[in-house]
């Protein structure tokens, strides 16, 4: 499982026109589900995304979580992070989960996200053709995988 986590000041999805998901100060996190993830590591990214400490604290060091500064994340699933590039120009998405596997562990990491104590989650809609903006702060880009977690 892959993330990239930003650290925002606002971030918006929209679909065909229409805000779907959007939050203040906090995290846009984009997640790529590959095949043969499960819920252990999915379990994995939740444990360490709620207490990433990628905010300033009072003297201007990254010491402060999303849950130190009352954050909200905004959750978007995206199988492109899966892509394999290592042949040729066109990438490859077959170590991408298949959609139904994908969008399974995708509403299970936004609910457990709520569970760690994430005040507000919100969401763009799996497998739709999304608009997503941003205002990065910093600016502040971690990427995430399992494999290395």
């Amino acid at each position: 499982m892959k993330a990239v986590v930003q650290r925002v000041l606002h971030s918006s999805v929209k679909i065909e026109g229409e805000t779907v998901g959007e939050i203040g100060k906090g995290f846009m996190i984009l997640l790529g589900v590959v095949s043969g993830d499960t819920k252990a590591e999915a379990d994995k990214l939740i444990k360490k995304i709620p207490v990433l400490r990628i905010f300033e604290d009072e003297n201007g060091k990254m010491n402060r979580s999303c849950l130190d500064v009352g954050g909200e994340i905004l959750v978007v699933s995206q199988f492109t992070l899966c892509a394999d590039c290592s042949h040729g120009r066109r990438p490859s998405f077959i170590n991408s989960a298949p959609p139904e596997e994908a969008n399974a562990l995708y509403e299970y990491f936004v609910a457990e996200l709520k569970n760690a104590g994430i005040s507000k989650i919100q969401t763009g809609r799996f497998g739709a053709d999304m608009k997503v903006s941003l205002i990065n702060d910093g600016p502040v880009t971690i990427i995430l995988d399992t494999d290395s977690l």
